[in-house]
């Protein structure tokens, strides 16, 4: 595996489901230690994204390549593809009544970095610093899994599980949703301490800018009709946020 392999690489994606075109031919590559971010409306096909490259069957592949550190994708399982190091955050995450949070965490990370990795002071400290780091108190470890949880405590426990797994690529879909200010200073803060500096690389998925003000991604992409129409710094969240999405367009300056 060389250096300069991309942890992501998406080469001309297209994607449909029933016959139905979402994806055009879409193209990203993420670096290690690089977080990206996808912005568009709703529709616009980023979840679409975000579901194919974790797997999900309900959704076809007419053309295109997915590679996860040079290694083709498209023809694993979506649990295949998990044990190889994708990890994806849900909109709206199960609660699993009866599973303790505790519990549930030394086992996933057993099954995705190994049972070494899940026993001893090494697991205990990595855990106790990592629930410091989203602010999840001791308690939490004995409730049953995001059962009774609000909002704010799923998005955080989610980021609990990234920080732990450390898989190779993180796709963040709309982690931001439904937190107020603290709370998604707090997930910021959880996303850069697990990717930055590290041999991993995210891609957040939102509407808005106010996650990114946090995280700063290293690029941001306008996804409009199933294709990448732009892409920039974090600068363009925020030009996102004041002018919308209509001056890009097809037929609308030419999306300058």
């Amino acid at each position: 595996m060389s250096d300069n392999q991309p942890v992501l690489s998406i080469k001309d994606l297209h994607v449909g489901i029933e016959g139905n075109e979402i994806l055009h031919g879409i193209n990203l590559d993420i670096a290690r230690g690089e977080i990206h971010a996808i912005m568009g409306r709703n529709g616009s096909g980023k979840t679409t994204a975000a579901s194919t490259i974790m797997g999900h069957p309900d959704y076809e592949i007419s053309s295109g390549k997915i590679s996860l550190d040079g290694e083709d994708l498209l023809e694993l399982e979506a649990w295949e593809r998990a044990r190889k190091g994708v990890f994806l955050s849900f909109q709206y995450p199960q609660a699993v009544p009866g599973l303790q949070v505790g519990h549930f965490l030394r086992k996933s990370v057993a099954s995705i970095r190994g049972e070494d990795s899940a026993k001893g002071p090494v697991f205990r400290e990595a855990l106790k610093s990592a629930m410091e780091e989203v602010s999840i108190p001791r308690s939490f470890l004995s409730r049953y899994v995001n059962d009774g949880f609000s909002g704010g405590e799923k998005k955080r426990f989610e980021i609990l599980q990234l920080m732990l797994l450390k898989p190779k690529l993180a796709i963040l879909d709309e982690t931001d949703s439904g937190l107020d200010i603290d709370g998604i200073r707090v997930v910021s803060r959880g996303i850069n301490a697990a990717i930055r500096g590290s041999d991993s690389g995210a891609l957040i998925i939102t509407h808005y800018s106010r996650i990114l003000e946090h995280v700063k991604p290293d690029y941001v992409h306008v996804l409009i009709e199933g294709k990448i129409v732009k892409s920039g710094g974090p600068e363009l969240a925020l030009e996102l946020e004041e002018r919308g999405y209509e001056w890009l367009e097809s037929g609308n300056n030419g999306g300058e």
